[in-house]
């Protein structure tokens, strides 16, 4: 059984067009990355996941529970981190971690509780307001409280939005470790450099359709080749090499190139063409592609 089931969902708020008819199944136990530019559609999906938002139509379920007819079901199976940090300043952290497990229905949970804090560093801030946490701390409270009744799904939406490499470590170490457990998570993220090193599967959201969807290694081989960036102290690109431009050059300082190469056999070919033209190389990096360039192209620049 899937951990979710995404069948022909679509939204609208008045004229704009959210979501059109998005069809995703997400795997028991995969890391899975939702990518997409602002205004994709990736946020109002994930109120469609959690129940917090209706669809006009098609239909969800989380393990075979629908979130509207089986809401209560649904709900229990799913921690969901959300962007906004939304908390209440008359309790510490303990005392909102507990609040949380009683939604649940979870009375004597103080044992994972305490793991929870433990591993993402909230130990020292347990007995803390939590107006009196910092920005980072609250964003730690939030992923705590998503994941305080041991959810089997775990929904994390821009989670290291503006926080510190710190948490991001923290975070990343801790949630891989619950997926490594078995459980499923799905991550939205603008650094495309965590999703390439997560997850093993991606789909890309673009007005409120998925227009890619596969491995992620599967992903980054859709970009052919690699790509070859000379800086010329001297002399010019030759004429013979300016159909290997990439169209990032327009961006690039006037002495520097950037070639797409599609085999390490091209490089010295290259090399002698530029020799015989009097051009001499201050600085060559060979680059491979990697998630960004394949977002980049999907999106036609957007980011």
């Amino acid at each position: 059984m899937a951990a979710i089931q995404i069948s022909q969902v679509e939204k609208s708020y008045k004229t704009l067009k959210a979501l059109s008819g998005v069809s995703l199944t997400i795997e028991e136990g995969e890391f899975f990355g939702l990518l997409g530019p602002n205004g994709a559609g990736k946020t109002t999906l994930i109120s469609i996941i959690a129940g917090l938002n209706r669809a006009d139509a098609g239909r969800v379920t989380i393990h075979g529970h629908d979130v509207v007819r089986d809401y209560r079901a649904a709900r229990q199976r799913l921690g969901v981190v959300p962007q906004e940090l939304v908390f209440d300043p008359f309790f510490t952290v303990r005392e909102t971690l507990r609040m949380q497990s009683g939604y649940f229905g979870l009375k004597k949970n103080d044992q994972w509780i305490d793991e929870v804090m433990h591993n993402l560093d909230l130990t020292s801030k347990a007995d803390t307001n939590m107006r009196a946490l910092s920005g980072g701390m609250k964003r730690r409270v939030l992923v705590a409280q998503a994941l305080v009744h041991k959810p089997p799904v775990i929904v994390l939406d821009e989670p290291t939005a503006g926080v510190d490499v710190e948490l991001r470590q923290t975070l990343w170490k801790f949630v891989s470790r619950l997926n490594r457990e078995g459980h499923t998570v799905v991550l939205t993220t603008h650094y495309l450099e965590e999703a390439q090193a997560l997850c093993n599967r991606i789909a890309m959201l673009k007005a409120g359709k998925v227009v890619a969807l596969d491995s992620t290694s599967a992903l980054i081989k859709r970009i052919s080749g690699s790509q070859l960036v000379l800086r010329l102290a001297r002399g010019s690109l030759p004429m013979a090499l300016q159909s290997a431009l990439t169209q990032s050059d327009a961006d690039q300082a006037e002495n520097e190139f950037t070639l797409r190469v599609n085999d390490y056999a091209e490089v010295e070919p290259i090399l002698a063409i530029l020799r015989e033209s009097g051009a001499v190389i201050e600085d060559m990096q060979l680059k491979q592609a990697d998630l960004e360039d394949v977002f980049i192209q999907i999106m036609g620049g957007e980011k």
